[in-house]
């Protein structure tokens, strides 16, 4: 079961709380309401009141304790929290939410105790008793999840938190690289489109030169096959009038005979 959210005000301390400092205070929060427990059950059957000073002292350091615990541990998890993974920094979240609870909790254990110590009741002695045994029950589950942090997490251990230093500086420069090769990639894409572009261009203006060319070899073709056939006309045509002026060179020269007409006879025509 998740307990609600609490947050409290925020008390600036006029001095400043070594890291590290949580480790040994929570030794005392987890054994005192323990001791407590212990000196109680065993005062159920003794009965003696100099055991109940006892447990109320102890009970008064314990809260102590506790208040230190809540302030040392929100010192070591804000320098702890950015080094652990997403699943540490959400159980370091549920830590410090119990130990706010435990906090609150051992002002309200002290003020049971006095309320058990004014009231002489048995129902007020069990009350007490009932609220210790769950306030110590809580503990326990909060030194043993402090436990998970460290030896599962690897909350403010500085070795770990080397091995975080150096996976973050090698993710970074994995991005890096990715980065540097998706820019590779894009100039590669880049350059081979341009090298497309300028091969189709040069294909292109090659085949126009060449249809150019041809179409030139085309024109020049025709124009040489008409000035042949232009000039061969024009040597058949000298030809014809050099044959004819020749032929009338070498024909003989034919002298003109006169015509001598002749007598026609007449035919014998009777008479009567």
């Amino acid at each position: 079961m998740e307990l609600p959210a609490l947050k409290l005000p925020q008390i600036e301390l006029p001095f400043d709380i070594p890291v590290l400092l949580h480790p040994p205070v929570d030794h005392f929060v987890i054994a005192i309401p323990v001791l407590v427990l212990i000196i109680e059950l065993i005062n159920l059957v003794a009965k003696k009141r100099a055991i109940g000073v006892i447990s109320f002292v102890l009970l008064l350091i314990g809260m102590v304790a506790a208040i230190g615990a809540y302030l040392t541990g929100t010192v070591d998890g804000k320098e702890a929290f950015d080094a652990l993974t997403q699943a540490g920094q959400a159980e370091l979240k549920e830590h410090k939410l119990l130990g706010t609870y435990l906090m609150i909790g051992s002002v309200i254990v002290v003020i049971f105790k006095l309320l058990s110590s004014m009231i002489k009741r048995g129902i007020m002695k069990a009350l007490f008793l009932l609220v210790l045994v769950v306030f110590t029950a809580g503990i326990l589950k909060q030194g043993k999840d402090g436990g998970e942090l460290v030896y599962k997490y690897g909350a403010n251990v500085e070795r770990v938190a080397d091995l975080d230093s150096d996976l973050f500086d090698a993710k970074e420069e994995l991005d890096e690289l990715k980065e540097e090769m998706e820019s590779s990639s894009k100039k590669a894409e880049k350059a081979v489109e341009e090298a497309k572009a300028a091969v189709s261009k040069a294909a292109k203006a090659a085949t126009q030169k060449a249809a150019a060319i041809v179409e030139s070899t085309k024109q020049s073709a025709t124009e040489t096959s008409e000035a042949v056939q232009q000039k061969a006309q024009e040597t058949v045509e000298t030809l014809k009038e050099e044959a004819a002026k020749m032929k009338e060179r070498m024909a003989p020269a034919t002298p003109e005979i006169e015509k001598v007409p002749q007598a026609t006879e007449q035919p014998d025509v009777a008479t009567h």
